[in-house]
């Protein structure tokens, strides 16, 4: 399971270094891709298989279908985890997620997200205040 936040650096030529407590699940191909709330989606190639099989079966007829999997799949790129544990990170994910020097990977459970520090911390102040309300909600459907 992927948890845990760390900061990084995201170097000039754009490699970024995967936590070494993550490196052997994750594996040493990965999917990058546009995620949700601007940061992007890492994904171990074998969780990406499984996350495309469930959109493929979607109805193509609904235009929201279409249009999520326009986003999303289009933007996904297959990466290697270099010998020291770096992956490329492509110009247009780069600039899609506002991602500057300093960035924070979150290891949110089957996938790793990508944030540029600076709206990482921002969001997630946002979150913590809605922390209690968001536990009763999923309270509310059996989850907590």
């Amino acid at each position: 399971m992927l948890i845990g936040e760390y900061k990084h650096t995201l170097d000039p030529k754009k490699r970024l270094s995967m936590p070494s407590k993550w490196r052997k699940e994750l594996g040493k191909k990965l999917v990058v891709t546009r995620g949700l709330d601007n940061c992007l989606f890492i994904y171990p190639l074998r969780e990406w298989q499984k996350i495309t099989e469930k959109i493929g079966q979607l109805p193509l007829g609904q235009a929201d279908t279409r249009s999520f999997n326009r986003f999303f799949l289009s933007g996904a790129v297959e990466v290697e985890v270099d010998s020291v544990g770096r992956i490329l990170v492509p110009d247009f994910l780069k600039d899609f997620g506002g991602l500057d020097t300093k960035v924070v990977l979150a290891g949110i459970h089957d996938r790793v997200e990508i944030w540029d520090e600076k709206r990482w911390e921002t969001y997630k102040r946002g979150i913590e205040k809605q922390a209690d309300a968001l536990a009763e909600k999923l309270g509310e459907i059996g989850v907590l």
